[in-house]
């Protein structure tokens, strides 16, 4: 696991340059560096040793010297692709080298023969030619950025902050979208001119000219199956995928909370060290539940309780680490369960995705529970539907207004924060990209697909790789720690994509299959629990006097002034202190925005 960075172009002091970059992510890599520059070349790396530690340096040159990558990931299949490579003059142990001999065999067809976590960067001397390419779901991050006649790419948008062609300006075009998806979710980022290299896609640079080419695609091929075979599959897929995830030189060890997901990884990985983080307030804490799971399988569970104020205390660092605006409250209980395992080990396995891939969101089961109000025609249900959205927000007419509208026009994930009328009202600044053409290519690939399976194709596209890998590779590498998601496996999504809907969503539960392959393996009653997530009581604290004052003066600062129409900020964040509104969401979400600004655009410490 790394941190990668570069640049083609012609500059004065590129070796000081580089040097900038590579120390600006080194909490991505502190156990090494290297750099290679040849004329206007320019790559770097740092390393967090996990495979090969002693032979594993990068960057890494063919045995010709006409290759040479830099690399952050791991590829869990690098022995097979060995084999399958055959005779070619291997001069390590590690998975970097298979990416070399990979590429002169497969060219631009490499990534697919990849199964893990990849983002790299290979340079060919003699065609002067730099491919890129990042894994199948964006597990691991590239962005890159084109200032007429040079060329950059990094793990993180903050590498080029050190590079005298960037030129660091907010695209607040972005504003809309972030504040009802509470992310980026688009290539674009909120650094104008830098883009993302998108999951599943690579990068070719040539002549001064970027050619992007798209390597997999998100396909659900639902298959009649029988349902005890199914979950004796998901069990074989887990477990073989779980294998691999644990290949490693260094000792690996598991975050744990209280639901299915880690539960399930825990029981079938065993390995010696899990952490948890958990708050003082019991509704919040899932300490009780891992330290049960983890005395019935024998091992140790190491925990921590967050407090307020280092909660809020940290809150600026970690913004700086996500690069991008986030206001997904989890996310410093990520950086601190992080931390937390960073003490002992290199390397955690965590429990993302199997919500996206297996049906895990209630959300979802709308479409089963509800079936009968969707058979009332659809004209029917529009016209209340607009009735209805003139109405205060509360739970049932939620419901109705969202069972009118087509999803295409009002679905964009699980985890919306504003819409558009109320963005309308609240931001200062027109809104010229709106939701609906950020998700209508994704919908357009969908057609006659049912709405369950749209939704999980949205979730995976936008919270999934957007948001949810982006935060978990952040606060991991943060603390120099390698984060592995063995859910997020292109093996374990094709035998997910497979399944008939009603083996993830029924009345009665989500995630069905999974629970009853889980089942056979958790020694606990892990397997029933509902989705709690990363629970935080920042909705609670917001009523408190000294969180309260603290975001009044965000609300009031000449930031939000620039944005924002502050008046309704400030009534929403009263409205939720008194107890008449809950807002906390909506709160958070605009405070975290100006506070990144802050960090980015204001704050010396940092940038």
């Amino acid at each position: 696991m790394c941190g990668i960075a570069g640049f083609i172009g012609d500059i004065e002091n590129k070796d000081t340059v580089l040097k900038d970059m590579c120390d600006r992510i080194q909490h991505r890599g502190p156990d090494g560096q290297g750099y290679y520059i040849n004329g206007n070349v320019a790559l770097g790396q740092r390393r967090l040793s996990i495979i090969d530690i002693d032979g594993g340096a990068q960057p890494m040159f063919s045995k010709d010297g006409h290759l040479v990558v830099v690399y952050n990931g791991e590829i869990y299949n690098y022995k097979e692709l060995k084999d399958e490579l055959g005779d070619y003059p291997w001069q390590t142990n590690s998975d970097t080298e298979v990416l070399l001999y990979g590429y002169q065999q497969w060219g631009k067809d490499l990534p697919k023969h990849l199964r893990g976590m990849f983002a790299f960067a290979i340079y060919d001397t003699q065609n002067e030619t730099l491919f890129c390419a990042r894994d199948n779901f964006g597990i691991k991050p590239f962005y890159y950025y084109q200032n007429e006649d040079v060329f950059m790419f990094a793990s993180e948008i903050k590498a080029f902050l050190d590079h005298p062609s960037f030129k660091k300006e907010i695209n607040d075009e972005l504003l809309s979208a972030y504040m009802s998806f509470s992310f980026t979710p688009t290539i674009d980022t909120f650094f104008k001119g830098v883009k993302r290299l998108d999951a599943g896609h690579s990068l070719t640079y040539t002549g001064g000219q970027i050619q992007i080419d798209k390597y997999y695609d998100i396909e659900f091929d639902i298959k009649h199956q029988n349902y005890d075979e199914v979950v004796s599959q998901i069990e074989k897929t887990m477990t073989e995928s779980v294998q691999y995830h644990m290949i490693s030189d260094v000792e690996v060890g598991s975050f744990l909370s209280s639901g299915i997901d880690s539960s399930y990884l825990v029981s079938l990985a065993r390995p010696d060290k899990t952490y948890t983080v958990g708050y003082d307030i019991p509704r919040y804490n899932e300490i009780e539940y891992a330290e049960n799971l983890t005395e019935k399988l024998g091992i140790t569970n190491q925990s921590k309780k967050i407090n307020k104020e280092e909660y809020m205390d940290i809150l600026d660092k970690v913004l700086y680490h996500m690069d991008e605006p986030a206001s997904d409250p989890a996310i410093i209980s990520l950086y601190f369960v992080a931390q937390l395992a960073a003490q002992d080990v290199k390397v955690v396995l965590s429990g993302e995705g199997a919500d996206e891939f297996f049906g895990g969101y209630n959300y979802y089961r709308e479409e089963v529970d509800y079936a009968f109000y969707n058979k009332i025609p659809f004209c029917i249900r529009h016209l209340i539907s607009k009735i209805c959205s003139k109405l205060p927000p509360v739970r049932g007419i939620n419901f109705l207004v969202r069972r009118g509208e087509k999803l295409e026009d009002s679905y964009i994930g699980v985890n919306k924060v504003w819409n558009d009328n109320e963005l309308k009202k609240l931001l200062k600044k027109p809104i010229t990209l709106h939701n609906k053409d950020i998700t209508k290519p994704i919908y357009d690939n969908l057609k006659g697909q049912s709405d369950i399976v749209k939704m999980q194709t949205i979730d995976i596209y936008f919270w999934l790789m957007k948001d949810i890998l982006q935060k978990a590779d952040r606060m991991t590498m943060a603390n120099s720690l390698e984060g592995r998601v063995p859910f997020i496996d292109k093996y374990v999504f094709k035998m997910a994509a497979s399944l008939p809907l009603d083996y993830k969503v029924t009345k009665e539960n989500t995630k069905v299959a999974l629970r009853d392959a889980a089942k056979k393996t958790i020694p606990t009653e892990a397997y029933k629990k509902k989705k709690l997530g990363f629970p935080v009581p920042i909705r609670d604290w917001m009523k408190e006097d000294d969180v309260y004052n603290e975001i009044k003066e965000a609300f009031n600062s000449d930031v939000a002034q620039t944005y924002f129409d502050t008046n309704i900020l400030l009534k929403m964040l009263d409205e939720h202190k008194n107890n008449k509104k809950d807002n906390y969401r909506k709160i958070w979400n605009a405070f975290c925005f100006i506070r990144w600004y802050k960090v980015f655009f204001e704050d010396s410490a940092y940038c």
